[in-house]
């Protein structure tokens, strides 16, 4: 079935989401990941330390889902919680800083796949075009 350009745009990302949950989640698998976890990996790779305020925050999630997911990423041994005063900082363990270097190649790999449709200023465009509207919604 072919594209119906009268639809909303938040069809088409909604699409586009559905289609790179399904490439990742098939990706993560030997990985026992999920859509929802990685990123919450690779945001803890990116920013060691980060407390789950901050990563409740960065996703726009509360802090109870990010918990749940905390919770799932330290029964696979891929990160550990540490408490200073009040909050918990989290960092990964060998095994997760391996796991998410590796899952982040799933991620460069979605990007070519999208470079090999748009051609190169197509490309630029389209994601700034994301960043401005990622940074301007509320």
């Amino acid at each position: 079935m072919k594209t119906d350009d009268t639809m909303p745009t938040n069809a088409f990302i909604s699409i586009i989401n559905r289609k790179h949950a399904s490439y990742i989640n098939q990706k993560v698998k030997e990985e026992k990941l999920t859509y929802g976890l990685y990123p919450i990996l690779i945001t803890i790779y990116r920013n060691e330390g980060i407390i789950q305020e901050e990563i409740a925050q960065h996703f726009q999630l509360n802090e109870s889902t990010v918990t749940r997911n905390l919770k799932k990423l330290e029964d696979k041994n891929l990160v550990q919680r540490t408490q200073h005063e009040r909050k918990k900082s989290i960092t990964l363990t060998e095994k997760g800083k391996q796991t998410a270097r590796k899952v982040m190649d799933y991620d460069e790999k979605w990007d070519e796949k999208i470079q090999d449709i748009l051609n190169n200023e197509e490309y630029l465009n389209f994601k700034n075009t994301l960043i401005k509207l990622c940074d301007e919604l509320k």
